[in-house]
Order: structure tokens, then C-alpha cells, then sequence
């Protein structure tokens, strides 16, 4: 296997209390009974805004090798955090991961596992939230994967908490700037999908991406999540018609009118469908009869909220980031399971 090196992010750790090492020492546990050890990896990038030495020396101790700690300014965004901890890596393979997801056992493994394929050049792991029905209920809304033209097991999408890239790939195309608050991965995908440049999809590679510490701060992020529609939506809605055979050629523009919150609610009401029928096919426990209905009503609440977020950023209400930094700490989650 080429050399590889894993980037992991700290920026959801810096919310509430602030306490990024308790966070770390938590996801460095995981990381380091991974099947494919830490110690057979390149480097070990975390980029963080604070983290004190002796907390930094603890951490190297349980992840069982020399972390390469990138302290960044307190400016420095998410996806800032990824690109500059990019420019540090060496590896000639480039895994990114955040701090607040928990991935299974084999999650490395299995996401490094197509570049044996000397071709592949992106590789996408399944995100996910937890296994209850609000769980099950938000990772059809937010963790959805697109399919691509490039056939079975691609994707023309991915999650910057689980994915890796050839180099060389990632050197040429970055996390752009966007007035967003997670959506500039999902732009990243359209781009390269444009760019002839496939995605395979490995969803044997799972991270379970946490709820914030509470309900206030889940509604945030349902409304930020609802902006991130309003700005994401010519980037999708032009990627699939340019895509799709039936979609007559007068259509096939080469970009989008944002036209207010009117294009993000048509979308939000196509996903509200797609989601539904996602059901069953995320590898998340099967929901059947009430459990289904309740799942539905969940699924349909949560699109609501998004609903207000679009309009709200579609009437410029909602700035693209929230001033403060949502908080992921729990050991276990503190909504209610």
C-alpha cells in the first residue's frame, strides 16, 4: 500500500466547554485499535487552535505515534483546518477525518482498500449518525450519497469526516472558499464529478458522525444546514441536468439562477421523496410499520426546519457560519437515545 497519512480536524471539539483533549483522547482510543494500526501510516496530522503541550504529549502516547500537531490561527474555518493540514501530510495518499465521528473498528481498512486499484484516485466512506430513529430519521437527509454516471459503486459525492484522495487529486482540487457551513464538500464532489474524476464509494468504511450536546444546538444545526441547501442548490440541480439523458439540451445550462429560497424548497421537497425511500438502504436498522411512520414523521420535521433555514438564508437572514462553534463532548449523546 502507497504511504498514507490521516488528517483529523478539531474544530467541532472547540465548542461548550472547550475541551479539545478530552475530545481527542476519546477518538484517538478508536483510531488506534483500528485493523490497520496507526503506526503503519506516513504521519498523523491534527490540526488544532489550541491544545496545550502536555495534553499534545498525552495524546501521542495513546495514538502510539509522533502526532504532527498544526496549531492554526482563531480564525481558521473547518475546511481551512483540512487544507492547511493537507499542506503539512507527506503521505502519497490523504485520508481526512473530524474529531467529534467514532468510526467502526475497520473503518481505515476498508477505505484504503480500493487504492490496491492502481486507477482509483478519491475513495468515499458511509457517514452516518447513530442508530435510533432520530438518527436513522437525519442520516437520510444529511448523509446522502448521489449516484454517478461512472457507474456501480461511485459516488458523486462525499463527506470531508470520511474520505480519501490520490495527492496529486486533492494538490489540484482543495475545499474552496463558500459561504457555507458544511457544504463545500459536497461543491468539491459536483466539481470533480464534472471533472471526469470518479469517486468509488466504499461503504464497509463507517464513521458515526455525532449529534451536538443539545437540542438548542441541533436546532442551529438543522438551520444551517437548511442555508447550506439554498447555496448548494444550482451546484446540484445543474450537476444532474447536465447528467441527465432526458433532460432536453435547451435545459442543460451552464449555470443555475440561485432565485431566492424558491430553488432550495423545490429541492428540499425532492429530498424530502428521496429521503423516504432511503429508508432501509443506508445499512441503518430497518424501520418498519409504526417505527417507519414515526421515522417518516422525524425525516419530514427535520425538513421543515431545513425548510427555514433555506428561506432565511434565501432572504439573507442566516449568516453562512454560526459565531460560535456548535459542541460535540459527550462521551455518549446527551439527547435522549
Amino acid at each position: 500500500m502507497t504511504n498514507t497519512s490521516l488528517i483529523l480536524e478539531t474544530h467541532n471539539l472547540e465548542g461548550g466547554d472547550g475541551d479539545i483533549a478530552a475530545g481527542l483522547v476519546r477518538v484517538l482510543a478508536r483510531l488506534a485499535t483500528q485493523t490497520r494500526p496507526l503506526t503503519s501510516l506516513t504521519d498523523v496530522v491534527v490540526t488544532h487552535r489550541g491544545v496545550a503541550a502536555a495534553a499534545r504529549a498525552s495524546c501521542d502516547r495513546l495514538a502510539g505515534v509522533p502526532i504532527r500537531w498544526l496549531e492554526l490561527s482563531d480564525t481558521a474555518t473547518y475546511y481551512e483546518a483540512k487544507n492547511r493540514g493537507f499542506d503539512v501530510a507527506t503521505g502519497d495518499i490523504v485520508v481526512f477525518a473530524d474529531a467529534d465521528c467514532w468510526p467502526d473498528l475497520d473503518w481505515l481498512d476498508a477505505l484504503l482498500a480500493p487504492f490496491r486499484d492502481p486507477t482509483v484516485e478519491v475513495v468515499a466512506g458511509r457517514t452516518t449518525y447513530r442508530h435510533d430513529l432520530l438518527g436513522t430519521a437525519a442520516s437520510t437527509i444529511d448523509f446522502m450519497y448521489f449516484s454517478s454516471n461512472a457507474g456501480a459503486g461511485h459516488t458523486r459525492n462525499f463527506y470531508a469526516n470520511n474520505v480519501a484522495f490520490r495527492r496529486e487529486v486533492f494538490a489540484t482540487h482543495r475545499f474552496g472558499e463558500h459561504q457555507m457551513y458544511r457544504g463545500h464538500c459536497v461543491v468539491l464532489g459536483f466539481e470533480l464529478h464534472a471533472a471526469g474524476i470518479p469517486v468509488v464509494f466504499a461503504p464497509a468504511a463507517r464513521t458515526i458522525h455525532r449529534f451536538p450536546d443539545s437540542a438548542r444546538e441541533l436546532l442551529h444545526l438543522r438551520l444551517m444546514r437548511g442555508r447550506d441547501t439554498f447555496e448548494v442548490s444550482p451546484q446540484l440541480v445543474q450537476s444532474v441536468l447536465q447528467d441527465e439523458p432526458r433532460v432536453p439540451r435547451r435545459l442543460k445550462v451552464p449555470r443555475v439562477p440561485r432565485l431566492g429560497p424558491i430553488l432550495p424548497l423545490a429541492v428540499l421537497t425532492g429530498r424530502l421523496g428521496f429521503s423516504v425511500r432511503a429508508l432501509n438502504h443506508q445499512d441503518m436498522p430497518e424501520t418498519r410499520g409504526i417505527r417507519r411512520l414515526a421515522t417518516i414523521g422525524a425525516i419530514t420535521a427535520l425538513t421543515a426546519i431545513d425548510a427555514l433555514g433555506a428561506v432565511a438564508g434565501g432572504l439573507r437572514l442566516l449568516r453562512g457560519a454560526p459565531a460560535k462553534t456548535l459542541s460535540y463532548h459527550g462521551d455518549g449523546d446527551r439527547l435522549a437515545a
